[in-house]
């Protein structure tokens, strides 16, 4: 697994060329080959992670905000081994293949935290058996990525994202992309969200 913190990327909500600092925007690694090996920081933060240059992810929502460290585009990144979505589900006797995002809980530490989707359909015996409803998943960080097995290549790759990505006190709103393609997640708790009268 590879997940890719990038303020260039053509296309995505976050790209632009310079922070409100001045520095120029970059793409970095923050997860490779499922080891951490970076974070984002600031022009006043990079001593603190060994580093010599910020990578451009400090800014403001209007010329009258303080700006401040805000996140860049972060992707799961694309599997290198040619894969479809076909190909990673034909071993799944019981799964739920969920396309897109929904209604979301997170703790304030971003640790816990229930999603849902757009749409559900059920996979049995390896095939797509017809669409569900009032389907939500829930897990923590650590437990939910070292569930993931595998990942579609970059033939399925898509990117979204949200203009409401909201920090800071008082807060400001910002854009930001995530892109991935389908990516396949054992034995993670997924629930009946459906209203119990």
């Amino acid at each position: 697994m590879n997940l890719i913190a990038d303020k260039t990327q053509v296309g995505s909500l976050g790209a632009v060329g310079y922070d409100d600092e001045g520095v120029a925007t970059k793409k970095w690694d923050l997860v490779k080959d499922g080891t951490l090996v970076n974070y984002q920081a600031i022009r006043d933060q990079v001593h603190i992670i060994g580093e010599k240059e910020s990578q451009g992810c400090c800014y403001a929502d209007s010329w009258s905000s303080v700006q401040f460290q805000r996140m860049a585009n972060v992707s799961l990144a694309a599997g290198k081994t040619p894969l479809s979505v076909q190909d990673m589900i034909k071993d799944v006797k019981k799964g739920i293949y969920i396309i897109g995002d929904g209604s979301f809980s997170i703790d304030q530490q971003r640790y816990n935290f229930q999603f849902g989707g757009q749409l559900f359909y059920e996979i049995k015996d390896g095939q797509i058996a017809g669409m569900l409803k009032d389907v939500a998943y829930q897990s923590n960080t650590q437990e939910f990525w070292n569930s993931c097995v595998a990942v579609c290549d970059e033939s399925d790759y898509r990117l979204g994202g949200s203009f409401f990505d909201g920090k800071g006190q008082p807060p400001q709103s910002s854009a930001v992309s995530h892109g991935s393609s389908t990516a396949r997640f054992n034995g993670v708790n997924v629930i009946n969200t459906a209203r119990k009268i």
